[in-house]
């Protein structure tokens, strides 16, 4: 296979490179598609996702109804709890979108390992030899799939938190965060996406690129949380799951983040950095590794 790695692609007419790579999305848009369990799964998760969060403002919701005092508390009496409350939290629960990490990771990174354990890999780059431009369309159809995905899953889970909070200061996109924390959420897809791909690329195995996605978008930033130690929280803000917890924070209460906090441009640094360098890592892995 080393030859068929080094062979030099096929030359195309003049003009026919973009019909070419049409091709090759063409091709990794069924490969994606050809399995039963992406719909079952991208659809079972979006509604679990959006499900965890509904219910959460609905459960804050009853409490807060419960809970409301007159609208003028005599003095020294506690503020209204509905005051006190962060709607925004609402629509991004912290389980529903490290679910919807673990289930983007796993649908890009079976985009890479699926191919690999069940040979069609070599049919494929056999056909292309050009294995950037494979891996490429792989990375442009699985990052719109998952963008798709995101864009639909923040905004109704926005919309329907909201929705459920309008009487406790529900937010519209127009309020301060909150346009910015559904754009975030929605860029989390495909970035989760993307790493899965580089895991996938490296391992190539399916438990094995499952458990190292989870561990390093998951549990490794678990690790890095403490803030006795500047460089352990510095690297901790690295992470994804740091960048989106910062971006989905309600200005309001940006106070209350601890020391060493990321700035939002920071937070954004940090999603376009791993995007870049997943999909740098899974080029030059694929490339460079035989089949």
């Amino acid at each position: 296979m080393t030859a068929v790695r080094d062979r030099a692609p096929a030359r195309l007419p003049a003009g026919g490179g973009r019909a070419r790579f049409r091709h090759l999305l063409a091709a990794e848009w069924i490969k994606l598609w050809s399995l039963r369990s992406t719909s079952w799964v991208l659809g079972a998760g979006a509604l679990t996702v959006i499900g965890i969060n509904a219910n959460s403002a609905a459960s804050n919701a009853d409490r807060l109804a419960h809970q409301r005092l007159p609208s003028e508390p005599p003095p020294g009496f506690p503020a209204r709890p509905e005051l006190l409350f962060d709607p925004l939290h609402t629509a991004f629960v912290d389980p529903a979108w490290q679910l919807l990490m673990v289930i983007a990771a796993t649908v890009g990174g079976i985009a890479v390992f699926g191919e690999y354990t069940s040979g069609l890999i070599r049919t494929t780059f056999t056909a292309v030899p050009d294995r950037r431009a494979v891996i490429t369309a792989k990375a442009t159809v699985v990052s719109a799939v998952m963008l798709a995905l995101g864009a639909f899953v923040a905004g109704t889970s926005f919309g329907v938190t909201q929705t459920l909070l309008r009487e406790y200061g529900g937010l519209s996109l127009g309020d301060p965060g909150a346009l910015r924390a559904v754009a975030a959420a929605a860029l989390l897809a495909p970035l989760c996406a993307l790493v899965g791909m580089a895991v996938g690329a490296v391992v190539r195995h399916a438990a094995g690129s499952i458990v190292a996605a989870v561990a390093l978008l998951l549990l490794i930033p678990a690790l890095l949380r403490g803030e006795r130690y500047r460089w352990v929280k510095e690297i901790g803000n690295a992470m994804p799951l740091s960048a989106w917890e910062r971006l989905v924070t309600n200005p309001e209460k940006a106070h209350g983040l601890g020391a060493f906090p990321l700035s939002i441009t920071e937070a954004w640094i940090v999603y376009g950095a791993w995007s870049t360098v997943a999909v740098a890592v899974a080029l030059f892995v694929v490339r460079r590794r035989d089949v």
